[in-house]
């Protein structure tokens, strides 16, 4: 089957988005790759649709249960044979999954980097005919990416595992030094190297600043969303809680997300999110939500994010349908010291340097007085782009000016 008609039978596209085919025709003839889009660009399918040509198995890697289930409950939607492997499966659920993986009726297997720690686990993996691995989220194995797991720095076992296996980098936020240290962590042969443009026109970024009744901002903003699907994502489990109920009591159809609940409900949640029984999640910035959902309307950030690339990645959960959608965060410099607190209590003076620098670039964004889009596109390398996008608050909102030579 041509990749044209696996692309139309499968995925239900009569054509690929901007660097899709060219990043799969280059996994199709055996080679690495490298793949920067953003989120909402399509990268998914840089793998999904290679996995249905080859003859074996694909391993994806991911850290995000969320985001592994919306995906596989998609692929099995299509008619593909997936499946994932992580800690919400039983134990039973768990042995049929690998009777099923010995017995080859599974195409595409989803797993969590911890899995691939095991010693057992690897021996398992070796008896399986691997044919393509492909690393999601792969910032997360860089020191200086904004999310680092330590689990993903073992993650070269997998070229062990399966060395003629070409391999599939994919993450959408990575500054130039972090795409440098993927190439470098995952020991990438000659990679094809594919980015994307990380400008997303049908978003507008707007920041609030926080006031002191923070909560009746958010009530009215989501009075004017009311029925429309919207994150909003919290720095604490227990404000997702306390924002859920209080929205509850207001009529609004919201729960809570975050790694604290139990995996059952929170599959319950997504299930009722992704099929419009619920309108508002609420959900920890730490835990990340991975909802692959097209008409998130709007993306509330109701704390400081603690990086410029997670607070683009979690915006990019609004509007992946193209339509036109907004990013609201509430501001104030005062959440800045919630974020000094963890900082004190990471270990080593190079990792709290980081989380800074961080901090502060993110801070600088919250407090532009030029086009937030802009500042956005330069802080990923992308040059270029107009001065004034003409969508996010500073563009639509511009500054007074004034002459201050009487002040002066």
């Amino acid at each position: 089957m041509q990749i044209h008609e696996v692309l139309k039978t499968y995925f239900g596209y009569d054509e690929f988005r901007p660097l899709q085919q060219e990043a799969i025709a280059e996994v199709l003839a055996g080679k690495d790759v490298f793949v920067l889009m953003p989120t909402g660009g399509g990268k998914s399918l840089c793998y999904q649709l290679p996995a249905l040509v080859l003859d074996g198995l694909t391993l994806v890697v991911s850290p995000l249960i969320a985001l592994m289930k919306d995906q596989v409950d998609g692929l099995r939607a299509n008619g593909v044979a997936a499946a994932f492997l992580n800690s919400t499966l039983s134990g039973s659920e768990a042995a049929s999954l690998y009777r099923q993986l010995r017995d080859g009726e599974i195409k595409i297997l989803y797993v969590a980097p911890e899995r691939l720690a095991g010693e057992s686990f690897q021996n398992f993996l070796r008896e399986l005919p691997i044919s393509l691995i492909a690393i999601d989220e792969a910032h997360c194995i860089s020191q200086w990416g904004h999310d680092f797991r330590p689990d993903y720095r073992t993650l070269k076992i997998v070229r062990k595992i399966a060395p003629e296996a070409p391999l599939i980098a994919l993450t959408a936020t990575a500054t130039d030094r972090v795409r440098k240290d993927i190439v470098s962590e995952l020991e990438l042969r000659d990679p094809r190297i594919f980015i994307s443009s990380f400008n997303r026109p049908n978003l507008s970024y707007h920041i609030e600043p926080a006031a002191r009744e923070k909560e009746r901002q958010l009530f009215q903003l989501l009075h004017e969303y009311r029925n429309a699907s919207v994150i909003i994502y919290c720095l604490s489990r227990a404000d997702t809680e306390r924002i859920a109920a209080k929205l509850q009591a207001q009529g609004i159809r919201a729960l809570p997300y975050h790694a604290g609940l139990d995996a059952e409900v929170r599959k319950k949640t997504q299930e009722q999110f992704i099929h419009d029984e619920i309108s508002v999640v609420t959900a920890t910035i730490a835990f990340g939500m991975g909802i692959d959902k097209p008409d998130v309307r709007l993306v509330v950030h109701y704390d400081l994010p603690k990086s410029l690339e997670g607070y683009y990645q979690e915006t990019g959960r609004a509007g992946r349908d193209g339509l036109p959608s907004m990013c609201v965060m509430f501001y104030s410099y005062g959440s800045k010291f919630k974020h000094d607190f963890f900082i004190r209590k990471a270990e080593g003076a190079a990792e709290r340097e980081r989380l800074t620098r961080m901090l502060n670039r993110m801070i600088e964004f919250c407090e532009l007085k030029t086009c937030r889009r802009a500042y956005l596109l330069r802080y990923f390398g992308e040059e270029g782009g107009a001065l004034s996008c003409g969508a996010c608050d500073m563009c639509l909102r511009p500054q007074e000016e004034f002459d201050a030579t009487e002040i002066t």
